[in-house]
């Protein structure tokens, strides 16, 4: 078994806000297997400034698994535990190697029988923008939209206000993504205008790390919330436990690249469920390679809710997808193979 990987940058068609900051491109790291003349695929996708893995020895461990391919998968996963978007891009292309082609998690859907509901995602903008954004969406048929917020609430508040306007709760649902842009004080203020409104759920009011004030906010708030970045750098079970029995969120929502890969998402979901607390799965700007994968594996959980998949459009130079966007159902392209 032999092993080796190349870095890539994928260029975004547009600059694409959030409340980090604007994004012009996304560095990731595609990860080749091969045994017996078959080849795997995988992606590691890294999200520098987000990422519990974004350090300066990252390539260095890249290149340690590469030369180390051959050791057993219980010695790399512990040796990996620290850098999920590598073990992340280890899970795929060991599983890609299996299958081969553009295969995962072979289903209904990688046969084209089924296919997964997702949410239309919003990015930040000028008003005009994020409303040119949201008419696309609706002329697809979205019925679930996600809009990043948190940097001019008073103008993202009227965007919110004039959809509730047009469509009922029962008509479309809306989400919200803070990415942490709210401090304590003004998310309390947040949350209760949110549920004036039916909005579904937040993401992330406050940043991460404050167990406490999240906590509060979750105990007594209006519009249910979602943990997201909260989740990220937490590796060992005992204190994934405690952080869900601690703040008792409404929902998590799971970015297997930063959450420690498929293995680290299917602990989560299990200590979720077993506190009766909601999920769903997001790609956190993953290419076509990774975001194919994840898709795969989101069929394989069973979940109903639309889920956030709606990347793979975003870039001008990403890979050759596998995945079929019709309205607001991805659809798997059964004749295509990765290349």
């Amino acid at each position: 078994m032999e092993a080796s990987y190349f870095r890539y940058l994928l260029q975004f068609k547009r600059p694409s806000g959030t409340s980090r900051g604007v994004l012009l491109d996304k560095e990731t790291f595609i990860l080749e297997i091969s045994e017996n003349g078959k080849k795997g695929v995988g992606e590691c996708a890294i999200f520098r400034g987000l990422s519990f893995d974004d350090r300066p020895d990252y390539e260095d461990k890249l290149k340690w698994l590469c030369e180390n391919i051959e050791k057993d998968f219980a010695d790399l996963k512990e040796e990996l535990k620290d850098f999920p978007s590598i073990w992340f891009g280890y899970e795929q292309a060991i599983l890609n190697l299996k299958y081969e082609g553009s295969l995962y998690f072979p289903s209904e859907f990688t046969e084209g029988k089924s296919a997964i509901t997702i949410n239309g995602l919003i990015w930040m903008g000028e008003i005009g923008y994020m409303e040119e954004q949201i008419e696309e969406k609706l002329e697809k048929g979205f019925h679930c939209i996600k809009l990043k917020i948190g940097v001019n609430w008073k103008e993202e508040h009227i965007i919110l206000q004039k959809l509730r306007e047009k469509f009922s709760k029962d008509q479309l649902e809306l989400r919200v993504d803070a990415n942490g842009g709210f401090n304590k004080e003004e998310a309390v203020l947040v949350l209760q205008q949110l549920a004036d409104l039916d909005i579904h759920s937040i993401e992330q009011p406050i940043k991460a790390g404050n167990w406490h004030g999240m906590k509060e906010l979750c105990s007594k708030t209006p519009t249910p919330i979602a943990l997201d970045e909260e989740l990220i750098g937490i590796t060992d079970p005992d204190k994934k436990k405690l952080l869900l029995e601690t703040v008792k969120p409404q929902y998590i929502i799971l970015k297997p690249a930063l959450v420690g890969g498929f293995a680290g998402s299917d602990e989560w979901i299990s200590l979720a469920e077993e506190q009766n607390i909601g999920w769903w799965i997001t790609s956190a700007l993953e290419s076509n390679i990774g975001l194919n994968a994840i898709a795969q594996y989101t069929v394989t959980k069973k979940n109903p809710m639309p889920q956030g998949l709606g990347t793979g459009s975003l870039f001008v130079n990403n890979f050759e997808s596998s995945l079929d966007l019709r309205n607001e159902l991805l659809w798997f392209k059964t004749e295509k193979k990765i290349n």
